[in-house]
């Protein structure tokens, strides 16, 4: 069975209402995994998605900030969450598809400003959070299953506009790149869009900073895909939606898209 699965940081889907539905209609992805809700999951706008084709949610919300969603044409099952490093966010969701496979939905803390855990707590929460993932993923090895979201990271030279000037900044610097990496080795994840598209920058994030972020270009990979290795040579068709960047009142995230035959 194929399908095709998104991933993508909303940045408030209630505010951005209207861009989701764009992108649903659009693109008809099967199934649409959000980011950064910032709605308890009662607020989030299911009718008008549920309109489109989207019959089935599986949410974890709160009033604000962060926010998971998985939104779905197929049949899905609640599949429970985990609170990484016991922040009490809402940063993870899973749900369960007909054929077996498990998604994990994921949103990384950001990490703040300072690349230093002592000097800064939210840098700290993050690499408690990216440990816990690791230890979870180790101790109950995931098969049949995908892992998508912002994960805040930009692990390779080529998913970054300049490695060398962000090798201090957060997001890019080796201890977070170090952390992820032991994410994906705890459970042989594969990185589905380099496996797609091995060579070359690649962008999913442009900061709301820069005046004219098309032309700068000035971005960052900090939205993933992955998959366990029993399911990952079925995806195929990988692609980060770029001009969604430029469309009215944007997120500063695009989404990134695989497609699955399972």
């Amino acid at each position: 069975m194929p399908f095709t699965l998104a991933t993508w940081n909303i940045n408030s889907v209630r505010l951005r209402e209207t861009l989701v539905s764009r992108l649903l209609a659009e693109e008809a992805p099967d199934i649409l995994c959000l980011q950064e809700c910032k709605s308890p999951v009662e607020m989030i706008p299911l009718a008008q998605f549920q309109a489109l084709g989207y019959r089935y949610m599986v949410a974890r919300g709160q009033k604000g900030y962060n926010g998971v969603a998985i939104l779905s044409k197929l049949p899905i099952v609640d599949g429970g969450d985990r609170d990484f490093a016991q922040l009490g966010h809402a940063r993870h969701v899973s749900a369960r598809l007909e054929n077996g496979v498990t998604i994990h939905n994921c949103y990384v803390p950001a990490g703040g400003d300072l690349p230093d855990r002592d000097e800064n707590v939210k840098f700290a929460q993050k690499l408690d959070y990216l440990t816990e993932m690791r230890d979870f993923f180790r101790w109950e090895r995931p098969h049949r299953a995908i892992l998508v979201g912002d994960l805040n990271i930009a692990p390779r030279e080529d998913d970054v506009w300049d490695h060398k000037a962000l090798l201090k900044i957060v997001s890019h610097t080796p201890v977070e790149v170090d952390h992820l990496d032991a994410v994906m080795e705890a459970g042989r994840w594969q990185d589905v869009t380099r496996n797609d598209i091995p060579e070359g920058r690649l962008y999913s994030w442009w900061s709301y900073r820069s005046p004219d972020w098309d032309g700068a270009d000035k971005g960052r990979r900090l939205d993933h895909i992955w998959a366990t290795p029993d399911i990952s040579a079925a995806a195929s068709g990988s692609r980060i939606l770029r001009p969604v960047r430029g469309w009215q009142q944007p997120s500063d995230h695009v989404p990134v898209f695989a497609t699955f035959d399972l």
